[in-house]
């Protein structure tokens, strides 16, 4: 299957980052500046053979060996995010180190100012939610579709921002999830059609869905939607490195990226490191290329091999978009019959040596990687057999810990005050009726239990069993 933004002629693929860095390896300098490991001479030698002597050379920061500049992005690394912008249909994109986190803060910080009302899906990331603390904006709840069967949160109704921004007339943005974590997808055309008639920017959080833009049988990406921003972890399923992502500004947005910019050099390292730049580098490459091309098909057709032999099963049951809404094909979430999601995904790692994604009340989710081979799904869909044949039913069933936070928040008091309030840390079972000092969010998928100013009821106890005390505003 042929990408979304190419054509059937061969790519010429150019990773400009990688290349730089490949030249920097090949012509060695005498090194007198960071990193102090120099090379990797001055560090363990257990970890420096670990790792690779290579990598330990390869790991240098911008400005040095003609490699660019991140902040403001100049040289390769200007060039990479160009071609970046290019490849995902975006007018400008930023490369991002300490993950899809930091562009979240950085469309907080750059774009809302304290009092200013912005509509949040409930189920968002804690960064959205720490960005907001940050500016001192004040979140307007938009309380997804419930899947309670599934345990898990659902799709953001185009009527539901509407309503909102009807009721609300000064919301200064509307900021989304989709997908979900679980791949639930919205309707975004829609959204983004009442934001522009109610002339409020849509950001949204596309975190998961960074591999849309390159395979038709994907969902479309929300930057050919209409969505003004939208950040995607390309080191979730891109095949970056761990906490590298990136941040576009649609073609069509009427956002100042530049605000965005400073809020960037604000928060970003003034020490970026070259590898997780080129990684980004590389993966966007690789998607385009006909390899990168070949492996998001195969990561496609094996996730359809195994929701295929999920539907053979008779107590192992999926998530899929015939039951009214969208989904990510590639991100297959899974229940059973008398087994917790987190009893499920037990038996699959100390039983069979497989670990997923994550695993949450009622079932749990697993990813179709484009670094998967189809032999992984064979040997997956015969462990889920033997699983679904035989009785490990337990007591595990009924445990008391809730994992996926499903509640409506009470808010007594902003965030950004509340957070900043005095306060004091107290035995959790005396905290039912006070307010949260905390955000409480357990990654994956970082949805939050607790924000700050959120009244706590006993409906919270259950998401807390781990922790013996809360943070609470004094009273």
């Amino acid at each position: 299957m042929q990408s979304k933004t190419m054509n059937n002629k061969k790519t010429n693929i150019h990773a400009p980052i990688v290349e730089a860095l490949k030249k920097a390896y090949d012509n060695p300098t005498y090194q007198f500046h960071i990193p102090g490991h120099t090379k990797g001479l001055g560090t363990l030698s257990d970890f420096r053979n670990l790792i690779g002597k290579k990598a330990m050379c390869l790991d240098t920061t911008d400005e040095f060996d003609n490699l660019g500049t991140l902040t403001p992005a100049t040289g390769p690394i200007k060039e990479a995010q160009e071609l970046a912008a290019k490849a995902f249909g975006a007018k400008r994109t930023f490369f991002l180190l300490n993950g899809s986190t930091i562009g979240n803060l950085a469309i907080a910080m750059g774009l809302t100012k304290k009092g200013q009302k912005v509509i949040v899906n409930r189920n968002c990331h804690r960064s959205i939610l720490t960005g907001l603390i940050i500016s001192g904006a004040e979140p307007l709840w938009i309380l997804p579709e419930k899947f309670s069967q599934w345990g898990l949160w659902g799709n953001i109704k185009a009527e539901d921002v509407e309503k909102l921004l009807n009721e609300n007339d000064d919301v200064s943005m509307v900021w989304i999830t989709n997908p979900t974590y679980e791949g639930v997808v919205s309707d975004v055309k829609a959204i983004s059609e009442i934001c522009k008639k109610h002339n409020v920017p849509l950001i949204v959080d596309e975190a998961h869905g960074c591999l849309w833009n390159f395979n038709s049988k994907l969902p479309e990406t929300s930057l050919k939607l209409g969505a003004d921003i939208v950040v995607h972890s390309l080191h979730k399923t891109g095949g970056s490195m761990s906490q590298s992502s990136m941040l576009h500004i649609a073609e069509d947005s009427k956002i100042n990226a530049d605000d965005v910019e400073r809020a960037l050099m604000l928060l970003h390292t003034t020490s970026p490191s070259l590898l997780l730049l080129a990684s980004l580098d590389a993966s966007r490459a690789n998607l385009q290329s006909d390899k990168g091309q070949r492996q998001l098909d195969r990561a496609i057709k094996n996730a359809k091999y195994l929701r295929s032999e999920i539907d053979k099963m008779e107590h192992i049951h999926q998530l899929k978009s015939d039951f009214g809404f969208k989904t990510d094909v590639t991100k297959i979430f899974i229940k059973a019959d008398g087994l917790s999601g987190k009893r499920l995904e037990s038996i699959l790692e100390i039983d069979f040596g497989i670990e997923v994604e994550s695993a949450s009340d009622e079932g749990l989710l697993l990813l179709s990687n484009i670094g998967n081979k189809r032999s992984d799904f064979e040997y997956l869909a015969e462990c889920l057999h033997k699983i679904d044949e035989h009785n490990y039913q337990d007591i595990y069933y009924l445990e008391n810990k809730k994992h996926m936070p499903m509640l409506t928040p009470i808010i007594k008091k902003n965030l950004r005050e509340a957070y900043f309030s005095e306060k004091e840390i107290i035995p959790k079972e005396q905290a039912v009726g006070r307010l949260s000092g905390e955000v409480v969010a357990e990654c994956p998928p970082g949805i939050s239990i607790l924000l700050p100013g959120e009244l706590i009821t006993p409906e919270h106890l259950p998401y807390l069993t781990d922790y013996e005390t809360i943070e609470v505003l004094k009273n």
